[in-house]
This record gives structure tokens, sequence and C-alpha cells, in this order.
């Protein structure tokens, strides 16, 4: 094998690497470096072609909802040239045309660029399932997908005739019952609502899930969030031009979106009814007998009661109770007619 080719092998591997915060997974990346290894010895003769913008078609599922911006890829690309290819297949209908395998930000940068007019690509004889995995594991070497990301993902493979539930789990290197209620959640929330929210970086199944149960319940209408989701943006970048940066320099707008759609879709608890405030219990009444306290009269819900200080007069009333209470009742009934 020749140095040349050496290198052009090198810089396909290179891809799975590029980009990756940390060390990915044994299983994920045993799946990564498989696919991709697949894909390299595909490659024609692993030789680099240079193509022009046009000939290349991006019809891939889209695996992202927040594609990066470009510009800054593209000026490095006019400043040092285009370092890494992108890998495409050949169309199965036209000569001379080809579909994009990966390597859509670079392709974009290009074609958006007034001083660089080809694409350096790889070739590669790749059908649709194995194009579809070189892809994904592309991706996913470079930044772990969101869960709902994920969940849209996994929806239109299975929509699109990509493979079952379980293929699909296999592919994402994810366990079918997560697939299964990933693409449960993306049905009951829509598409075209979670795409005006965004990927949310940070928000996991549990608050994605809690979000298509109120919707459910509700029967919140889907269009009307994704205007909230869309006025959160508009506000955002309205944000960032107005004030000096520092307000939004670390927020990200997709979590605030889908906060503002949480809070628009899930109902407000319903208010309880005040409780009436307690009452205050009403002082005790002192009683003193030849100006010593002698007793403690205290009115209760229940009635009154009279506590005495313990002594010779306190044994005597406990012994007279009866007859003092029906002296007192007389008294209060002899003054109640008069």
């Amino acid at each position: 094998m020749t140095s040349s080719k050496k290198s052009r092998l090198s810089m396909l591997d290179s891809l799975a690497a590029a980009g990756a915060p940390s060390p990915a997974p044994a299983s994920s990346m045993m799946t990564s470096n498989r696919a991709l290894r697949s894909a390299r010895d595909a490659v024609d003769s692993h030789r680099v072609w240079d193509l022009e913008p046009h000939q290349i078609e991006d019809t891939r599922i889209a695996d992202r909802l927040d594609p990066e911006d470009i510009v800054d890829l593209r000026d490095a690309i006019e400043t040092n040239g285009q370092t890494v290819p992108v890998l495409v297949r050949r169309h199965p209908t036209e000569p001379d045309r080809y579909l994009l395998v990966y390597g859509r930000r670079r392709l974009e940068a290009i074609r958006s660029s007034d001083k660089v007019a080809k694409v350096r690509a790889l070739v590669a004889n790749l059908d649709d399932d194995a194009a579809v995995r070189a892809q994904i594991s592309e991706n996913m070497a470079r930044r772990d997908l969101t869960f709902i990301e994920k969940a849209l993902f996994a929806l239109e493979l299975v929509e699109n005739g990509f493979g079952n539930q379980s293929q699909v789990a296999e592919v994402l290197t994810v366990t079918k019952s997560s697939v299964s209620m990933a693409i449960a959640i993306a049905e009951t929330i829509t598409p075209g609502l979670a795409r005006a929210i965004g990927p949310a970086q940070g928000i996991g199944r549990p608050r994605w899930d809690a979000l298509a149960r109120a919707i459910d319940e509700t029967g919140a209408d889907r269009t009307a969030l994704a205007q909230t989701a869309e006025r959160v943006y508009t506000d955002f970048a309205i944000s960032a031009v107005t004030d000096d940066g520092t307000n939004s320099a670390a927020a990200d707008p997709s979590v605030m979106a889908f906060e503002a759609v949480f809070k628009a879709a899930v109902p407000a608890p319903a208010p309880q009814p005040a409780k009436p405030p307690a009452k205050a219990a009403p002082a005790a009444q002192k009683l003193t007998i030849g100006g010593k306290r002698s007793a403690t009269l205290r009115r209760s819900a229940k009635g009154v009661n009279l506590e005495l200080a313990g002594g010779d007069f306190a044994d005597w009333f406990e012994s007279e109770a009866q007859t003092l209470i029906q002296e007192l009742h007389d008294r209060w009934q002899n003054r109640s007619e008069g």
C-alpha cells in the first residue's frame, strides 16, 4: 500500500474521532468503528475525487435539529483547504450524480464559498442500509444526539422503511423498549412541534414524556405551541443584537423554547380554596379570692373549663360540686326570668 493510500485511509478513519469530547462507551465505539470501517472498505480504490457541489445530493434523514453555523468552517476551508473529504455514494439512477453519506457541514460550507469550487470526496459503494449506518456512526462519534433528536431520528428511520424498532435500537445502541417509548413521545408531540422547539440539550425523556402526556390529556393546539417556541427564538435573536451579549452568552434558546412550550401546555394547578383563618383562642380568665389567684376559667369550643388551685377549698368544691352547680343554674334561671 502506498503512503498516499495510507494517508487517505487514515483521513477517513479520523472522521470517527473528529470533535469527540470524550471516549465513547465500548459497545458504542465498537459499533461506530465497525460501520465506519465498512464504509472505508467500500471506497472506490480509496481515491479522493474533486466533485462539483451541484453533483452531490443530500437526501438523508435529518438527525440533528440545530445545524451548526458553517461560517467559521467555510473560512477555515478557504484559508487551509478542505483537509477532510466528505463521503458520498453513487446515485443509483443518474450518472455523474452522488448521494451524500456524511459531511453535510463541509458540503454546505463549500456551497456558500466564493473561493472554493470543488468538494473533495471519497466515493463508496454502499446500499441504503449501510449508508444510514455510516451516517449514524459518524454523527454519534461527534456529539451525542439529544433525546428528542434520537426520538425523531428513530421515528423517521422506521417510517422510511429502514427497519423495525429492534433494528433501529441496534443501530442507535439503545434498548428496543427505549426506542418504542421515544417513538411514542415523538408521535404525540409531532415532529413539527419538536423541530420548532429544537434539540433542548439537557432536557431528558421524563420531561419530554410529561410534555407529551400534557398535550394528549389537554388536547393542546400544537400549532399554537410551535408559535410559542418561534417567539422565544425571535426574542432571543433580538436580545442577542440589542444587549451586550452577557445575558444570552450561555443561554440555549431551544431549552428556553421547551420551557415556554411546557408552561403553555401543562395546565396550572387549580387554586385551592383559602382556609378560613383560625380563631384565636380566648384568653384565660383569672379568678381571685381575697385578692389571691385561686382559679382559672377557660372557654373552648367544647365548653367552659374551671381549674382550681389545689388545697382545702378545692377538696370542698369537689365534694359539693353537684349542689354548687345546681345553685348556680337556679340563680342563672331566676335572673333570666326576672
